[in-house]
């Protein structure tokens, strides 16, 4: 695994570019609506989550390279109810309790006892997940034959307001890489 990269929201804007359509359109529109701005199709799924994270005050998106196929990987990322909790610090239990193509409705229960319901999508490669007081962003995209580039984003959000308090945030997005890379590990071998 390589050094985990963090960014805010002014490096996201210098990486990606075309910034500028998500900003308009808002985070509180973001779920579903990532889709029809042009300039970001362009963009892999981690090149997504900085656009959309940008436009999120407090958001940090951490980053790392894992030595792992993206399928392995995205086994583990993608498996709400049974991979998440396993590398995702503060989760107990995910259950979905609704699918309509990429777009899921989801019941989570933190280690401390609070519960949250997450309305968001989850496809290959790519996670948004927003309840009332969480956000949670998941990317992954292949590296060449055998590796996976991953990237996370999340916290607790700023009542009444579109941004994330960015409190301890870096540090447990940190060990969210760190234990995603176990579990992989795990999962694979």
């Amino acid at each position: 695994m390589t050094e985990p990269l963090d960014h805010g929201p002014s490096e996201a804007i210098e990486a990606i570019g075309a910034v500028e359509a998500v900003e308009a359109i808002g985070p509180s529109e973001a779920v579903g609506a990532i889709d029809a701005v042009g300039p970001i199709d362009a963009v892999d799924a981690v090149g997504r989550l900085y656009a959309l994270t940008a436009g999120i005050p407090g958001a940090r998106v951490v980053e790392t390279v894992l030595p792992t196929p993206f399928a392995a990987v995205w086994a583990v990322m993608g498996d709400l109810e049974a991979g998440f909790g396993r590398f995702q610090p503060d989760m107990r239990h995910v259950r979905v309790t609704r699918r309509d193509g990429d777009r899921i409705e989801a019941y989570a229960r933190s280690r401390y006892g609070m519960r949250a319901r997450f309305d968001g999508i989850l496809r290959p490669g790519w996670c948004w997940l927003q309840s009332r007081f969480v956000i949670i962003g998941m990317a992954a995209t292949p590296v060449g034959e055998s590796g996976t580039r991953v990237a996370l984003t999340g916290g607790v959000r700023v009542p009444g307001r579109a941004a994330i308090v960015p409190v301890g945030a870096r540090r447990e997005l940190r060990r969210s890489l760190v234990r995603l890379h176990e579990a992989v590990d795990l999962h694979s071998g």
